[in-house]
């Protein structure tokens, strides 16, 4: 047992890095193209963003905004297609103008992308399949949506156009505690719309779960865990409730301690445990999946690729090439994401990278390390060594000497895997921070919240 003061173990959620706190303007603009001729695109990730939900949740510090008054969701779509055409334009081979662009995994997340409705979607589908060339029916495709807007029309388009995965954010089944995270909604009305989305034939249901909501017991979550469960679901993900700032629970005064600490860590435990007893197997932190599920239905895990680029169209969302991650001006509060949506469906050119960091090659191998050892297959040493020439021991010598010494690291693992043991990944949300260059953690600390 180590002896080592360990750190709070909810400082961050690390689902990219570096986050888009650390991103800036780019006072050169450059050209998409030039970001992408010198990139391999024969495995790209496609991503696209809507920034749309009926309701906002207390917890919730996602870019969306409520409602769409007006035209706002055909604007929308409007200004997406023209930087769907700009950037396969750019993503076309310089010389001779060949199309090498190819699309492994394809995603639909906001907002809530089932926000628009059934002939929306299908249009929205036609943009990631006519003008950026992906085969919806030919790879993954996971798109996320609520309890109040998976109705059986919009579910039928996303099965027809080749939806292997749905993600759906219950949060919790206990009335009391959705009321207590501010997310109006009955469990009655969760389980009718699990039930059209079984009805679909979507592959993969995947239910997102909460602990840490104030009042929540080991009981009630014992009860949310239960009540998910009877719906087989191939995917789970189990997260920790967080407070942040400008976010509804924020303006209500809520907040954490080390109590709080451990009552998260208690329920973590309680539910990985279940889930585990249940059959299914644990990928990440957050991610329990059941065995029997294909691989190519599934998806990325956390999006975890370390190499291959992501195309992300959306005010919201991120591109990734080798060099740089580039985006689009990011803000939590809604009067700021409202202006930077109505100057997304105003902008006429996309031919160029706005706002982004660039990523250097001590970035590069941070990024590769975090996102791989937050995986609980953990991460093949030969595989790092291969790309870069250096050992992660070499690279990082302090990081991972105090991951040993806190017990995060399997002792057990066999020679050459660096893998978290089960305490290490229950401290992922202290572990990812702890790899973030001092760069990276200047240029969050100095982000003007807005």
């Amino acid at each position: 047992m180590s002896t080592t003061l360990a750190p709070r173990p909810y400082e961050s959620y690390v689902y990219a890095y570096p986050h888009k706190t650390a991103y800036r303007p780019l006072e050169d603009r450059p050209a998409l193209r030039g970001l992408w001729a010198g990139e391999r695109k024969d495995a790209l990730s496609l991503y696209l963003h809507i920034p749309f939900c009926e309701v906002r949740c207390g917890f919730c510090n996602l870019f969306t905004r409520i409602g769409a008054p007006g035209e706002l969701t055909t604007r929308y779509l409007d200004a997406l297609d023209r930087q769907a055409t700009a950037v396969r334009d750019a993503l076309a081979d310089v010389e001779g103008g060949a199309d090498t662009a190819r699309f492994a995994t394809a995603a639909f997340g906001g907002g809530t992308p089932t926000y628009l409705d059934a002939d929306e979607l299908d249009r929205l589908c036609d943009i990631a399949e006519k003008r950026m060339g992906a085969d919806l029916r030919a790879v993954p495709l996971s798109v996320e949506t609520s309890p109040a807007t998976a109705t059986a029309d919009r579910l039928a388009v996303l099965a027809e156009r080749g939806a292997t995965r749905l993600s759906i954010g219950v949060q919790s089944f206990v009335d009391a505690e959705a009321k207590a995270a501010v997310r109006p909604q009955r469990r009655a009305e969760v389980e009718a719309a699990l039930g059209r989305i079984r009805d679909a034939g979507i592959p993969v249901l995947n239910i997102d779960l909460i602990y840490g909501i104030d009042g929540q017991t080991e009981a009630s979550w014992r009860q949310s865990l239960d009540a998910a469960l009877a719906w087989r679901p191939e995917e789970l993900y189990l997260y920790p409730l967080y407070v942040r700032p400008l976010t509804g629970l924020d303006r209500l005064g809520a907040g954490g301690d080390a109590a709080w600490d451990e009552q998260r860590l208690r329920l973590y435990r309680q539910g990985r445990d279940q889930l585990l007893a249940h059959g299914y197997e644990q990928t990440s932190m957050r991610m329990f999946r059941r065995p029997d599920v294909p691989s190519e239905d599934a998806g990325a895990d956390d999006y975890a690729c370390q190499t291959d680029g992501m195309i992300g169209l959306g005010c919201g969302a991120r591109s990734y090439t080798s060099a740089l991650h580039y985006s689009f001006d990011y803000a939590v509060d809604m009067r700021e994401i409202r202006g930077i949506i109505d100057t997304y469906t105003a902008t006429e050119d996309f031919s160029r990278a706005e706002v982004g960091r660039r990523i250097d090659e001590d970035e590069t191998r941070r990024r590769h390390l975090l996102q791989s050892l937050l995986q609980a297959e953990g991460m093949a040493e030969a595989g790092y060594r291969e790309r870069f020439g250096s050992g992660p021991a070499e690279d990082f010598p302090a990081e991972l000497a105090r991951f040993a010494a806190l017990g995060w690291l399997d002792e057990s693992a066999p020679a050459g895997l660096l893998r978290l043991s089960p305490e290490g990944l229950a401290y992922s949300d202290a572990l990812g921070p702890a790899l973030f260059s001092p760069a990276v953690r200047a240029a969050m600390a100095a982000y003007e919240r807005k």
